[in-house]
């Protein structure tokens, strides 16, 4: 349906059925991601545009960048945790929801390492974006 890049938010289940409504409800314009995770891919640039897909792979919005930052993992603000519209109530709770996903499974076995663990100095890429008619 679309020739853009594709933008997938966690993996297919109910997480990712959950962020995909959340963006399309405009509750979450940020989200976060290891700096490790594009070691074969660039990263995200401002003017950008993708296609979000859900978890049975269909198009269902596109998103264009409005911002990307590389910080270290203490630094994330309490703003970026609350823009991930996913009900953080601060930094901490942010951090935890999103320790639990990098140390899922699925992360480990994408970046093969199956001890894989963050810490204060891990960098994230904090990438902000908006929606936008398709």
């Amino acid at each position: 349906m679309t020739d853009l890049p594709i933008v997938e938010f966690a993996y297919p289940g109910p997480l990712r059925n959950a962020l995909v409504a959340a963006v399309l409800s405009g509750e979450k314009t940020s989200t976060a991601s290891l700096l490790v995770q594009y070691a074969d891919e660039e990263l995200p640039r401002v003017g950008e545009r993708g296609a979000v897909v859900d978890s049975a792979g269909v198009v269902v919005g596109v998103v264009e960048t409005t911002g990307v930052d590389i910080v270290a993992l203490k630094d994330v603000s309490l703003q970026h945790a609350l823009d991930e519209g996913e009900g953080y109530i601060d930094v901490a709770h942010w951090r935890a929801g999103h320790e639990r996903f990098w140390h899922s499974p699925e992360v480990r076995a994408e970046l093969g390492d199956p001890d894989f663990t963050v810490d204060d100095d891990t960098q994230v890429v904090l990438e902000r974006f908006i929606l936008v008619p398709w």
